[in-house]
């Protein structure tokens, strides 16, 4: 007779009283969740003492590991102080210490007359991705309309753009599944094609056991199809204020890596017709995406935006903390005598708040060490490496790197790419097999996404694409 485990408290409890994002809870309440309880480095523990590797640094936001002594004592350190204080009308130490620092970690060398970069010199904190999103947007249209009042501001982003969950940023996404929902509270934002070398019409070549953009055969007519919208807006007379992007790899579109040189490219066309850069570098900021020490993946292709919004890696996965850097013309632009108003009416109450500041200096400070660097340079081999045995299974479609970050597309037949329908679950149920055998990891639609900490060791790697195979190889049986 098969045994049957009593449902853990904890999970009960959730069950009764947590509504989860995301999330289908009917779903949900099929299953006793698995409730975390502990963790230390790439590896977490649930309320029955099992064990799991963290295969996506809990949601994209742990960089160095869970339970790091250094930011441990950071928070201790500064909670001995003081937690939280306004930042209406008062300033704080750890809150000005972290905003020099990530002013200083944003500085790029690069000439005048080869790109024109401006320079990052203001740090306005929030909360979380979608805010640090919002604020730019807000910032944009504020300043926009202060520079040019008698043009209508319009903003432009990538098709499967997503920002966060905000009003404003959610007018910014192109994801209509998650967006649609909301069609009558949002403003319309135009967008361009995402440079989806697996998926792109203009792509010529035939499947291979390849990264797509390795034998893309193209005439780089997805940027062609940028500088036709940025000149059929000046055509009109109703040019874009700004253009919204994730840099070399967007996220929750499915992990859609872009080739090397098109964020160059599209940004210097934005660029040349006066549009404002907003880089959503939530996801892959803090040497996520980078094949150099460099910590910012704009940067990669020497591009700077002129506002930078981070979040998640922020804290190094401890705190809810966000940010939006920008240049000295945008700040100048909300200045004034107190009668004309000018201030810029956004803000949280938690604003730099001085734990989050304080772990998050500390999180920089890790980022800087060679240990750091070389854990980041490991860790892009690793994967790159032990991730090469996907390609021997049929339903492998698609295998994208970029830095650290890995999306693993799933299709009925790699040789006509046919994907699964979502409603078949293939993601979902690849990444249910993956939690029985230890790892943990979250599927957008059919893309499988490995981001582990920058601890995670070429052992614990191995054991990641090992029970990733055995579990497309079992959930998805050859047709």
């Amino acid at each position: 007779m098969p045994t049957f485990r009593k449902m853990h408290k904890l999970a009960q409890l959730d069950r009764d009283f947590i509504w989860h994002p995301f999330t289908q809870m009917r779903e949900w309440t099929k299953a006793e969740p698995i409730v975390i309880t502990a963790a230390k480095g790439t590896v977490l523990q649930d309320a029955h003492g099992k064990e799991y590797l963290d295969a996506n640094s809990s949601i994209w936001t742990n960089l160095h590991g869970h339970n790091h002594p250094v930011l441990n004592r950071a928070l201790q350190k500064q909670s001995s102080k003081i937690a939280h204080s306004s930042a209406l009308g008062f300033a704080n130490e750890p809150a000005a210490l972290l905003a020099e620092s990530l002013v200083n970690s944003t500085r790029l060398n690069t000439r005048p007359k080869d790109f024109k970069n401006p320079r990052l010199s203001k740090v306005f904190y929030s909360d979380d991705g979608s805010t640090a999103l919002e604020v730019a947007l807000k910032l944009s249209y504020q300043s926009s309309l202060r520079t040019r009042p008698k043009v209508s501001p319009r903003f432009l982003a990538i098709d499967g753009a997503y920002h966060g969950d905000t009003v404003g940023a959610v007018s910014l996404g192109h994801i209509d599944l998650f967006h649609k929902a909301y069609a009558g509270l949002l403003f319309k934002s135009d967008k361009v094609m995402a440079p989806y070398c697996y998926r792109c019409p203009f792509n010529k070549a035939k499947p291979e056991r390849a990264d797509a953009r390795e034998y893309r055969k193209c005439n780089w007519e997805c940027v062609s199809k940028v500088e036709q919208t940025f000149s059929k807006a000046k055509k009109s007379k109703r040019p874009y204020t700004a253009f919204s992007y994730e840099p070399l790899m967007q996220g929750a579109a499915g992990m859609i890596p872009q080739p090397k040189g098109w964020l160059r490219r599209v940004a210097g066309l934005a660029r040349d017709h006066g549009a404002q850069l907003i880089a959503d570098e939530v996801m892959t900021g803090f040497g996520r995406c980078n094949e150099s020490p460099k910590l910012f993946a704009s940067h990669q292709e020497g591009v700077q935006p002129d506002f930078l919004c981070l979040a998640k890696g922020l804290s190094g996965g401890y705190l809810p903390m966000a940010a939006t850097l920008t240049t000295k013309a945008v700040f100048d632009s909300f200045l004034g005598d107190y009668h004309e108003f000018k201030s810029f009416f956004h803000g949280h109450s938690y604003f730099g708040n001085q734990l989050g500041t304080a772990v998050s200096q500390a999180s920089l400070e890790l980022l800087t060490k060679k240990r750091s660097e070389q854990q980041r340079a490991n860790l892009q081999a690793n994967l790159k490496r032990e991730l090469q045995r996907l390609w021997k299974l049929p339903h492998i479609g698609d295998i994208r790197q970029v830095g650290n970050v890995v999306g693993i597309e799933l299709v009925k037949d790699w040789k006509t790419r046919k994907s699964f329908d979502l409603r078949e679950q293939a993601g979902i149920r690849v990444c249910n097999a993956m939690a029985k055998r230890g790892v943990l990891t979250r599927s957008i639609g059919n893309v499988i996404a490995i981001m582990p900490p920058y601890c995670t060791t070429q052992k614990q790697v191995r054991k990641i694409a090992a029970t990733l195979y055995d579990a497309v190889a079992g959930s998805l049986p050859p047709e």
